[in-house]
């Protein structure tokens, strides 16, 4: 399973990359596969590993703000590994051809 995912702090201001780091780095330090952009986190694994690590991640941030909001994607496909690797090289695969 991948489960994307933003958590955004509300009423701290403009500025909230240092809260955002708290909940990246919940999920870095998982070890869990995970990918991080401008906009989602995206983690890989089971069901129960990777919404723990999701709900420690909202808890970090939680910790510093009044409120938080998220928004979470998930991609479950049973028997699917590697497929934060895999699904790229696929779309690389058919745009290089």
């Amino acid at each position: 399973m991948i489960v994307a995912f933003s958590v955004t702090p509300l009423g701290v201001g403009e500025d909230v990359g240092e809260y955002v780091a708290d909940a990246v780095r919940v999920v870095r330090e998982s070890g869990l596969p995970n990918r991080t952009d401008a906009m989602f986190t995206s983690i890989e694994g089971e069901w129960d590993e990777v919404m723990d690590v999701v709900k420690r991640a909202v808890s970090a941030v939680e910790a510093r703000a009044p409120r938080v909001s998220v928004v979470l994607k998930a991609d479950i496909r049973p028997g699917v590994t590697d497929g934060l690797t895999s699904k790229v090289e696929t779309v690389e695969r058919h745009l290089s051809a």
